[in-house]
């Protein structure tokens, strides 16, 4: 274990590489300071050369505060951030964000509700091309975790999580998805519990899916917006297509831990493409949002 103003357990060298390590335990770079600059969901929108180019959510919910922002990061450089403008009716408490594959600039946002927002990025700002709201959502639900990949035979699969919490486990629904009508297929959900962290737990913070199926997942302890937060990252399962195209998700009782961290509230994944390394967004609430880089990627 690392240990500076927070450390990072890794489990099994093989899923993060020394380099990783490293970047995990010290290349976190504020994106901003205090409660409204948390990042809640990120999406890579780009590469150049050792910088990265993402496009991260926030969860406020009050006029006149930031819904979007632009973060260019590169490892051992302050990241650019840059405000992004939401045309229209501001939405509420956005949880996650991940792109419409084969769609450049094109992304599904997620809300707590239930309630996704397709949008198109046109520089700094977003325009909203259709709202909608995700199947069999329930009103009790906390919805802090969506992903979009073309699994199997090349349509692309949804999958979204209901958060969970200390008593309840999360629950992950994964259904085919038609990006030209934003319809949904036949839907099919698993449990998912966290070994750890052990107390005031988000079992889903959020939700990563490969086009091999690979789920991989984020879970994070929020005792309230001072912390101590403690977050791990996990293989959680598999995602497969049956006969007719039907969507199988299988997920482990004992799911393997890819990574644990301590002094950040992880709720943002996001991979780069054909790469085993990825982005990690954090709400740290008071102490404002980071970002760093890992390998705990599916390419």
């Amino acid at each position: 274990m690392i240990k500076k103003a927070f450390s990072v357990a890794l489990v099994g060298a093989a899923l993060l590489t020394p380099s990783a390590t490293a970047g995990a335990a010290q290349g976190w770079q504020r994106v901003g300071d205090g409660i409204t600059a948390g990042l809640s969901g990120i999406v890579v929108d780009g590469r150049h050369g050792d910088t990265v180019d993402t496009l991260a959510v926030r969860d406020n919910k009050k006029p006149g505060e930031n819904r979007l922002v632009a973060v260019a990061y590169r490892p051992g450089a302050a990241p650019r951030v840059t405000p992004v403008t939401w045309r229209g009716t501001l939405p509420v408490d956005l949880e996650a964000i991940d792109s419409v594959p084969g769609r450049a600039h094109e992304y599904v946002a997620l809300a707590s509700d239930g309630t996704a927002y397709r949008i198109r990025r046109e520089n700094t700002t977003v325009k909203v091309l259709r709202t909608f709201r995700l199947p069999g959502v329930s009103s009790d639900g906390n919805y802090e975790g969506f992903a979009l990949a073309p699994v199997g035979h090349g349509k692309i699969t949804a999958v979204w999580a209901d958060r969970g919490s200390n008593d309840r486990p999360g629950k992950l629904t994964a259904a085919e998805w038609d990006p030209a009508t934003n319809a949904f297929g036949s839907r099919d959900s698993a449990k998912f519990r966290a070994p750890y962290p052990k107390k005031d737990v988000r079992q889903i913070s959020d939700v990563k899916l490969s086009a091999d199926g690979a789920l991989t997942v984020s879970s994070t302890s929020d005792p309230g917006d001072d912390g101590p937060f403690e977050s791990a990252l996990y293989a959680a399962g598999h995602l497969s297509l049956g006969k007719h195209g039907a969507v199988r998700l299988k997920v482990s009782d004992t799911p393997k831990r890819l990574a644990t961290f301590s002094g950040h509230k992880i709720e943002a994944l996001a991979c780069l493409p054909k790469s085993h390394k990825g982005v990690l967004g954090s709400d740290d609430e008071n102490a404002g949002g980071s970002i760093t880089e890992a390998s705990f990627c599916r390419p």
